[in-house]
């Protein structure tokens, strides 16, 4: 039956040492009876017959492969995202940066709009669907591509995908074309890499690796995009722990005024803005 199901799936995870094993066990047997978690408990007492696939899920979430990539999506921002080997995650942090760009698109109908590093392509994807801005998004790695790509079509969103290297791509733009430039960044140190927990292992680590610094995207983002915005546009990044005063005083030092930050769920400096003089 399917109660039987969900508990022999969660106690797999939790004798595996696997957090939160209750709700990954609902989310496995969601994805694959199409049942929501609330809807499961009403169909407790049906016969559950895709057990093999089950176990299947479960093994690779005990190798503490991540539970998203296991499901092939997530959602962010109530958006739909398909996500696999060689793309980031998206996660619940990133809403905050998300939500500064909204705050400054509301006084910029029509806006052009850039995100840096795109990924998934789940900041690009939300600013477009949740504002009217014209949306372009920049992603190196071709695997991290193809789900840009796939994420922009999927949820119809006015997003046109660019693949480029930033630290080269940048003269592929005219200068002052933009009313937002936005970058969720590599921004880990690259010492750092190796003690991340197991599941982040599984992720692109040219998407976590910052440099030695942390900072070589915020450095070169900053030195060579800031030209690509219209004067009083803005600049928004996503933040690392401890990283706030040294972006800040980076945006100060290329003319950047009105600059703010906004702390996460867990009190940390997580985002921040700053207007071009």
């Amino acid at each position: 039956m399917l109660r039987d199901a969900v508990q022999e799936c969660r106690e797999a995870l939790e004798r595996g040492g696997i957090e939160n094993s209750g709700y990954e066990a609902r989310c496995m047997i969601e994805h694959l009876t199409g049942y929501s978690r609330a809807a499961q408990l009403a169909h407790a007492g049906e016969p559950f017959d895709r057990r093999e696939e089950l176990e299947r899920m479960i093994q690779r979430r005990l190798r503490h492969e991540p539970l998203q990539y296991i499901l092939g999506s997530w959602t962010f921002c109530g958006f739909p995202f398909s996500v696999g080997e060689g793309v980031l995650i998206p996660r619940d942090d990133t809403e905050v940066v998300l939500g500064l760009c909204l705050d400054y698109l509301k006084s910029k109908p029509h806006a052009k709009a850039l995100d840096l590093c795109a990924g998934s392509g789940a900041i690009a994807v939300a600013l477009s669907k949740l504002s009217d801005c014209e949306m372009t998004a920049v992603e190196l790695s071709e695997k991290a591509f193809y789900f840009l790509r796939k994420n922009i079509e999927d949820n119809q969103a006015a997003v046109t995908p660019v693949r480029g290297d930033i630290f080269r791509c940048h003269n592929d733009f005219p200068d002052g074309c933009f009313d937002l430039i936005v970058s969720n960044p590599p921004y880990i140190r690259r010492s750092e890499l190796p003690d991340l927990q197991a599941e982040v292992h599984f992720e692109p680590a040219m998407a976590l690796d910052g440099g030695e610094s942390g900072y070589d995207f915020y450095e070169t983002i900053i030195r060579d995009w800031s030209g690509k915005l219209r004067s009083g546009g803005c600049l928004a990044f996503e933040l690392g722990e401890e990283q706030a005063e040294y972006v800040s005083r980076l945006m100060e030092a290329r003319g950047f005024t009105n600059i703010r930050t906004e702390n996460d769920f867990g009190g940390i400096q997580r985002a921040i803005i700053g207007t071009l003089l």
